[in-house]
Protein backbone atom coordinates (compact mmCIF):
# COMPACT_ATOMS: atom_id res chain seq x y z
CA UNK A 1 0.00 0.00 0.00
CA UNK A 2 1.46 3.59 -0.97
CA UNK A 3 1.51 6.49 1.68
CA UNK A 4 -1.81 8.41 1.88
CA UNK A 5 -1.42 12.06 0.25
CA UNK A 6 -2.98 14.00 3.03
CA UNK A 7 -4.56 17.56 2.16
CA UNK A 8 -5.14 20.16 4.34
CA UNK A 9 -8.26 21.97 5.65
CA UNK A 10 -8.79 24.98 3.40
CA UNK A 11 -9.62 26.50 6.73
CA UNK A 12 -5.75 25.81 8.44
CA UNK A 13 -3.47 28.79 8.50
CA UNK A 14 0.02 28.22 7.33
CA UNK A 15 2.32 25.85 9.08
CA UNK A 16 -0.16 25.78 12.30
CA UNK A 17 -0.34 22.65 13.60
CA UNK A 18 -4.22 23.21 14.45
CA UNK A 19 -5.52 21.83 11.31
CA UNK A 20 -7.39 18.82 9.99
CA UNK A 21 -6.37 16.38 6.98
CA UNK A 22 -7.63 14.27 5.01
CA UNK A 23 -6.22 11.42 2.74
CA UNK A 24 -8.18 8.61 0.87
CA UNK A 25 -6.37 5.17 0.34
CA UNK A 26 -6.72 3.21 -2.69
CA UNK A 27 -9.60 1.51 -1.71
CA UNK A 28 -11.91 4.79 -0.70
CA UNK A 29 -11.19 4.50 2.38
CA UNK A 30 -11.27 8.23 4.00
CA UNK A 31 -8.38 8.82 7.11
CA UNK A 32 -8.53 11.97 8.80
CA UNK A 33 -5.87 13.14 11.26
CA UNK A 34 -5.04 16.48 13.08
CA UNK A 35 -2.07 17.93 12.49
CA UNK A 36 -0.53 18.27 16.15
CA UNK A 37 -1.15 14.46 16.59
CA UNK A 38 -0.41 13.02 13.03
CA UNK A 39 -0.21 9.40 14.21
CA UNK A 40 -4.04 9.37 15.37
CA UNK A 41 -5.91 8.64 12.51
CA UNK A 42 -9.46 7.56 12.26
CA UNK A 43 -10.77 5.46 9.19
CA UNK A 44 -14.19 5.83 7.94
CA UNK A 45 -16.15 5.24 4.82
CA UNK A 46 -16.95 8.19 2.50
CA UNK A 47 -20.75 8.05 3.24
CA UNK A 48 -19.87 8.16 7.29
CA UNK A 49 -17.75 11.19 6.26
CA UNK A 50 -20.35 13.09 3.93
CA UNK A 51 -22.89 12.32 7.24
CA UNK A 52 -20.51 13.74 9.27
CA UNK A 53 -19.85 16.57 7.19
CA UNK A 54 -23.49 17.59 6.79
CA UNK A 55 -23.95 17.31 10.45
CA UNK A 56 -21.54 19.40 11.36
CA UNK A 57 -22.29 22.44 8.73
CA UNK A 58 -25.98 21.99 10.02
CA UNK A 59 -24.88 22.99 13.29
CA UNK A 60 -25.67 19.87 14.75
CA UNK A 61 -22.36 19.57 17.02
CA UNK A 62 -22.38 23.52 18.01
CA UNK A 63 -23.61 22.67 21.52
CA UNK A 64 -23.16 18.92 22.87
CA UNK A 65 -23.35 18.07 26.17
CA UNK A 66 -20.75 16.77 28.69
Amino acid sequence: MSPLQWRKSSFSTGDAANCVELAADSVGTSHLRESDDPEVVIATTPAALRAFLRAAKAGRFDRLEG
